[in-house]
């Protein structure tokens, strides 16, 4: 449910009306707004009656939460979330976050040199892989904790937040330690106990939709993982497995204004895993642009014929660096700020 307290709310008419609610087993979560304190509620509604809201000093009103997933919702939270991320830069403002890297981490001098030179062509957030979950056990599964030093190494040097993918709930202090964001990735969406655990950590956590998941269910996920006090979520769309098979996935663009609809989640696009093929990456980035993302995720490589894991989807730098000059004008028309 959803507190909304009067103008001329006090401090201490504030505090009774969260003790009450603790007392009852709910959570609260207040939101200082310029005029009104609202405070959402999370809890067995059944064991407190509005009506013992409503006749505190200081209440004005008190509005039920329709959606199954309260704190994700834009019931509870009206206004879009911006979040921080570090070194300066956020997700979910005016400014678009471009999150670019190779799929996994081969080796320091790999590393470096795609990080320099995505920073060189506007990126603003590192990417790339050190924990693999490939469909194969036979496949390179990534550097582990070695791919987390070398990523946060280059992070350090150029002055940019890193994002890296955390595949167990034993990984998560470990990831943590080195990285700005935690990504969980699409095969991980429903890992409960792994989103709880993220949920337990003050980084900013990126959630990918599954493969076949409904926007329902990627919302509950990130319920999962804001219910146990992380609020800082970002979701990232990046293509649902259908009938279709001239794709690696299906990209779903209009999962970006829905879930702008339905929440206040910053989300993101990802066309690499999207599309599977390097030369459909641009046409996916500038839709998804276009209908309103916060952001993009993708693959650059450079040397994708040699690439230890999606080369065919990865661009090259100097394709990255083309894509970021043609999506500067789109950014630009929908009051968004590239390079």
């Amino acid at each position: 449910m959803i507190i909304i307290m009067k103008e001329s709310a006090s401090a201490k008419e504030i505090e009774s009306v969260e003790e009450l609610l603790a007392e009852f087993g709910f959570q609260t979560h207040p939101i200082q707004g310029e005029k009104k304190t609202v405070i959402g509620a999370i809890g067995d509604k059944r064991l407190l009656s509005m009506n013992q809201i409503l006749t505190m000093d200081g209440v004005e009103n008190v509005v039920p939460i329709m959606k199954p997933y309260k704190l994700a919702s834009k019931e509870l939270h009206k206004e879009p979330s911006v979040i921080e991320i570090g070194h300066g830069i956020t997700v979910g403002g005016k400014q678009l976050a471009v999150f670019a890297g190779p799929c996994a981490i081969e080796s320091q001098e790999q590393f470096t040199t795609v990080s320099k030179a995505v920073k060189a062509s506007g990126a603003n957030i590192l990417r790339g892989g050190a924990f693999k979950p490939r469909s194969s056990p036979y496949s390179f599964q990534g550097l582990e904790g070695d791919g987390l030093k070398i990523m946060y190494n280059s992070g350090q040097e150029l002055n940019m937040p890193i994002c890296t993918e955390v595949l167990d709930t034993r990984d998560v202090e470990l990831v943590a330690k080195y990285a700005d964001i935690m990504q969980i990735g699409a095969r991980n969406m429903q890992n409960f106990k792994l989103l709880r655990e993220v949920g337990k950590c003050d980084k900013p956590i990126l959630l990918k939709r599954g493969l076949a998941c409904t926007m329902e269910e990627w919302l509950m996920a990130a319920e999962y993982i804001m219910s146990e006090g992380n609020e800082k979520v970002i979701l990232c769309e990046r293509g649902i497995r259908t009938y279709e098979t001239a794709t690696r996935n299906t990209f779903d663009l209009s999962a970006i204004p829905v879930s702008k609809e339905l929440s206040h989640l910053p989300i993101i696009a990802d066309p690499s895993h999207a599309t599977g093929t390097y030369k459909y990456v641009p046409a996916i980035a500038k839709g998804a642009i276009a209908a309103g993302a916060d952001g993009l995720m993708i693959e650059v490589h450079n040397c994708p014929e040699k690439a230890a894991s999606d080369g065919a989807q990865s661009l090259t730098p100097e394709k990255f660096d083309k894509l970021m000059k043609e999506l500067d004008p789109i950014a630009k028309a929908v009051n968004k700020i590239l390079l």
